[in-house]
């Protein structure tokens, strides 16, 4: 299954690393990964510990008859978290990450034959709202501003501080009141327009970081605001060659990656973190521990032989969890410049919107009607596919596996990847005909390969009584020297959550012992290099 997959060498030594200014960070996701990055920048000799074969966890990638599947992540937004990222590093990340803008963002398409082509320009989203209902133009201009307001509350105040004092939610909650956070992402929507349609369109967006719309904090929003104001953006090489650039960071940095190696638990002494112990039995020693690991597994398996006070096995599975995925990762031969109306990003939505929502979050039943994002990087990224080729990616959100109705993937799984396929073929005749590669990940791969709680894709959802103070903290409640980054924790799922997560993690984890930040950046960027 996973064939031409590429051997990577080594890239730590064998021996243990130890000492007062050792820290190891467990996940080289793309949270760990800065995570990683922001401690070398504080004088941390670091370890990233990882059980995959390459860095970037869920923006890691698999290879399959000369297509490259980018596994996760697609769409980076927020750029300027990156190249923050990099310069507090003493490096520049365009010189190390070839970005590119894209125009259109995406493509939305529907039953009826309609379309909504999102983009950066105020103008054409004007103009294509007024195409599809005149009467909700001054309704969208209304909502523009709402979603502002939000970016920077939201997004700029909470999303880049830590939350991890009550008195933090306390002092927020009048704004929160007055932005009406109680509401959901699609109530705020449909009071502004109208039409089903525009509805969809404006509030779909949580469902990129695991939260249903019908229930997610209207707080999320500030997505709109934050695609127009800073774009849609593909990394060329896939999310995963934005991982091999922070890994050269961090080795720079005099840290280390060790792949192919899982940690078994976090050693807790006397209520202080100590290190790891891996599932060889090794035990690797460190001054301070981060956990870019699921954070409901890093509670219930990594301190699972630590009395817990907030985060119990119990308190953990009682939270709502994220919806699971289904992705199909194909290839395809002979295929470039056919199906010229299919851009690198689309959205194909089921007749059903709230239904089919119901069903994937409350209900955890697997509908017979499904809403896809179809993923084709080869438009933009020759580097995907054997030259004439094409590789796309099809994603179904399903529900997630802790329902007790929960879907038999061993079973389900190849049935529902040709209901996949009949849907695609609608938009694309005679695809069937040119498959060359093919990989399906069901939520039993996140549950195996990510070790995410019950398959879950983004770990806790988003809802507003699990966000912010209500989240697992960056600095652990459980034990003193531990750290959490990534989805599961504040500020949440996302490219630019995950990035976030780090920072806010870099202002509360001390410098290295005898670090003193007297070296400018390019006397950094020396050291690095």
């Amino acid at each position: 299954m996973l064939t031409d997959q590429p051997l990577r060498p080594a890239r730590t030594p064998n021996a243990t690393t130890a000492g007062a200014n050792h820290a190891i960070v467990i996940g080289a996701g793309i949270g760990g990964l800065a995570s990683a990055m922001r401690l070398g920048a504080k004088g941390w000799k670091v370890t990233v510990i990882d059980k995959l074969d390459m860095p970037g966890g869920r923006g890691s990638s698999i290879s399959q008859n000369g297509h490259r599947f980018d596994l996760g992540p697609t769409i980076v937004t927020v750029p300027q978290v990156f190249r923050e990222l990099w310069s507090a590093c003493g490096r520049d990340f365009d010189a190390d990450v070839d970005l590119r803008p894209m125009d259109p963002f995406y493509e939305i398409r529907w039953p009826d034959g309609s379309t909504f082509t999102a983009r950066q320009s105020t103008e054409a989203m004007r103009a294509e709202v007024a195409r599809l209902s005149p009467g909700d133009l001054a309704g969208y201009d209304r909502f523009l501003k709402d979603s502002e307001r939000r970016y920077w509350f939201g997004f700029e105040d909470l999303g880049r501080r830590s939350m991890h004092r009550l008195w933090d939610l306390i002092k927020v909650l009048p704004t929160f009141g007055m932005l009406r956070a109680d509401k959901s992402v699609y109530a705020h929507a449909a009071a502004r327009v109208k039409d089903e349609r525009l509805r969809m369109a404006l509030s779909f967006h949580p469902l990129f970081i695991g939260g249903d719309p019908f229930h997610v904090t209207s707080m999320y929003i500030l997505v709109s605001h934050l695609e127009k104001q800073f774009g849609v953006h593909y990394a060329m090489g896939g999310v995963a060659a934005i991982a091999e650039a922070m890994a050269k960071v961090i080795e720079g940095q005099g840290g280390s990656l060790r792949l192919k190696t899982e940690v078994d638990e976090i050693v807790v002494e006397k209520g202080v973190a100590k290190g790891v112990r891996l599932g060889t039995g090794e035990v690797m020693p460190a001054a301070l521990v981060v956990s870019n690991a699921d954070a409901g597994h890093t509670y219930t398996r990594l301190l699972r032989n630590l009395p817990r006070k907030r985060w119990t096995d119990s308190h953990v599975a009682s939270r709502r969890w994220s919806m699971g995925l289904f992705v199909w990762y194909f290839g395809t031969k002979g295929t470039a410049g056919r199906w010229k109306d299919i851009g690198h990003h689309t959205i194909l939505n089921a007749p059903r919107y709230q239904g089919l929502c119901d069903d994937i979050f409350i209900k955890g039943k697997l509908a017979k009607d499904m809403s896809l994002y179809l993923h084709r990087p080869s438009i933009t990224d020759p580097s995907v596919a054997p030259e004439g080729d094409d590789t796309f990616y099809a994603l179904s959100p399903v529900p997630n596996l802790k329902f007790d109705n929960g879907v038999d993937w061993d079973r389900e799984a190849e049935p529902y990847r040709q209901s996949v396929e009949t849907v695609l073929e609608q938009y694309m005749p005679g695809i069937g005909e040119t498959i060359s590669a093919s990989l399906v990940f069901t939520p039993n791969q996140f549950r195996d390969r990510y070790l995410s709680p019950f398959g879950a894709a983004f770990s806790i959802e988003p809802r507003i009584l699990q966000s912010a103070w209500f989240r697992p903290h960056n600095v652990s409640e459980e034990a003193k020297g531990l750290f959490l980054c990534g989805a599961g924790t504040h500020p949440g799922a996302g490219l630019p959550g995950v990035v976030a997560s780090a920072e806010v993690l870099g202002k509360l984890a001390p410098d290295a012992p005898g670090f003193t930040a007297t070296r400018s950046a390019p006397d950094l960027r020396l050291a690095a290099e």
